[in-house]
């Protein structure tokens, strides 16, 4: 009667929800963000916790065995923190103090490895690069002056620190309720068995995943502190460390921390620059196609292209949370679509017979 037609307000209507369900993701990002990052660090205890419900006696609770675990992650955190971290912020401190000085030292271009067709050409890349470095350090240098202080002001975020642990505690206590308690109040009958199959894969995809890059994390640590140690490198335990995180950042955040490695080094007055270069490349091989391949499985099989681009258009969405995450929701959207490609398939095939 008043010319509004049923379909069209239905599909305003569904615009008007997604539009809102965007919106409001949009406002609690951070809290999200949190969740999801709890949510991970649970799939990275789980086989700890697994493994110490099998020895415990079947009589005692098996909050027993998380409690057992955070107990043990508790001790590691302090253990790290008054050797491994320690040092790191001492080499901060001292990379901080000097930098100043080290960005005028020009000496280290001569050292920096080139192709022999490229070195005719060094001197003037040497000026190109020192001007650089000249603008650079003054728009730096204010920032990592004040990093004390921009510490201090974003103490808030050890609330998260804090909350993080205690939400993955709730996870792994809760997460298999929850879970069946998900699936029965949004599907029924066959829609359930697919939507529980959904929920498996993305279960063994998001485990293997952050695993996967915490142990790449702990082997670049050992890699970079190894062979920085024996070639007697400045800030090895602290540029470890960066390549360390480095791996939490796909494709983008191994390259950053090579490079930045090679920059601090070099101005440090580092007298192995090729040998680091030469490291570096064979380290990223075995890394990236023995080591990765191996830890990710079957489920986080990517191309590359794909992942560089999920890399960069996370990062323009989120910045560096975006590229953290960039991987597991393409990944995840991967297995939304080989499932409802497989289930159409059995439609079809349910249907010809």
């Amino acid at each position: 009667m008043l010319g509004i037609d049923p379909r069209a307000a239905r599909a305003a209507w569904t615009v008007f929800l997604i539009a809102l369900v965007v919106a409001t993701a949009y406002t609690i990002r951070v809290t999200l963000v949190v969740f999801m990052i709890a949510l991970l660090f649970a799939y990275l205890l789980t086989p700890v916790v697994e493994l110490v419900q099998r020895f415990t006696p079947k009589r005692i609770s098996p909050q027993i065995a998380l409690v057992i675990v955070y107990l043990a992650l508790i001790g590691v955190i302090v253990a790290l923190t008054f050797t491994v971290g320690s040092r790191i912020v001492e080499e901060a401190g001292n990379l901080e103090t000097r930098l100043p000085d080290l960005l005028k030292n020009r000496a280290w271009i001569n050292h920096i490895p080139l192709p022999g067709w490229l070195e005719p050409v060094r001197a003037r890349m040497d000026q190109t690069l020192q001007t650089e470095l000249d603008n650079g350090g003054q728009d730096i240098l204010p920032y990592v002056r004040s990093l004390g202080g921009q510490l201090i002001s974003g103490a808030k975020y050890l609330v998260y620190v804090v909350l993080v642990p205690i939400l993955a505690f709730f996870f792994l206590k809760d997460g298999r309720l929850m879970r069946e308690q998900f699936v029965a109040g949004m599907a029924e009958g066959k829609q359930r068995l697919v939507l529980e199959e959904i929920l498996e894969d993305i279960n063994r995809l998001l485990g293997e995943y952050i695993r996967a890059l915490v142990l790449l994390a702990v082997s670049s640590f050992i890699s970079y502190s190894i062979f920085f140690g024996v070639t007697g490198a400045p800030y090895a335990v602290l540029l470890a460390c960066v390549a360390a995180i480095g791996e939490f950042l796909p494709v983008v955040g191994p390259a950053a921390a090579g490079a930045i490695a090679l920059l601090v080094t070099g101005l440090a007055g580092y007298n192995h620059l090729l040998a680091f270069t030469i490291f570096w490349i064979i380290f990223r091989m075995f890394q990236d196609y023995v080591v990765s391949p191996y830890l990710m499985g079957k489920g986080v099989e990517l191309s590359p292209v794909l992942v560089l681009f999920g890399v960069l258009a996370g990062e323009r969405i989120a910045g560096i949370t975006g590229m953290f995450f960039s991987v597991p929701v393409i990944a995840t959207l991967r297995v939304l679509f080989v499932r409802s490609q497989r289930t159409r398939r059995r439609r079809v095939a349910g249907g010809s017979e």
